[in-house]
């Protein structure tokens, strides 16, 4: 069927022929050829689909990976912001609740002031009032000590019939020992 290819490549010292090209080498090569491909074939369904699989399955799961960093990124970053924003906050109320302190704080002063000038008050008409009663306590001892001394100056002009000079003596005298301040008041 196949007829001879002879193909010289050189010619050796014994006339030998290096590389012929012929039938059988042809065949040879073709079913080496189709050995290798079935080889291909078997090893690409026992070594090279598992090791693609093996791949894509580790690209998929890098792939996950880098999507829940990037989420994981993100949500950093908005926790970020939001703790950023918490902390503005919170410098803003700290200054809020100085200020309502602050304000309370003047308040409970002007009232405490407020019960202390009540009291103060309260305390200097009490005075007032005690000094009122000793006061009126006073008068009521000095008419008591000028009824006393007017009943002993009428027993003593009673007793001695006096005569006007002795009279106005008698009356200067009492007016001596009451004392000019008892008139005063």
């Amino acid at each position: 069927m196949f007829g001879t290819v002879n193909v010289f490549l050189a010619d050796d010292a014994l006339g030998n022929y290096i590389f012929g090209l012929d039938t059988t080498l042809l065949m040879d090569s073709a079913i080496t050829m189709l050995a290798m491909f079935c080889m291909f074939l078997l090893l690409s369904y026992l070594l090279f689909n598992p090791a693609r699989n093996l791949l894509q399955k580790r690209q998929e799961g890098i792939k996950e990976q880098m999507e829940t960093a990037a989420k994981e990124k993100e949500d950093a970053i908005q926790f970020k912001a939001e703790y950023d924003a918490k902390l503005k906050n919170v410098e803003v109320e700290a200054e809020e609740i100085l200020t309502e302190t602050r304000k309370k704080a003047l308040k409970k002063e002007s009232d405490i002031i407020g019960e202390a000038r009540e009291e103060a008050a309260r305390v200097i008409d009490r005075a007032n009032k005690e000094a009122e009663l000793e006061k009126n306590r006073v008068k009521d001892e000095v008419k008591q000590e000028m009824i006393t001394v007017a009943a002993a100056m009428a027993g003593k002009f009673i007793a001695s019939s006096l005569d006007e000079s002795k009279q106005s003596q008698l009356i200067a005298d009492t007016l001596n020992e009451m004392g000019d301040e008892t008139w005063l008041n």
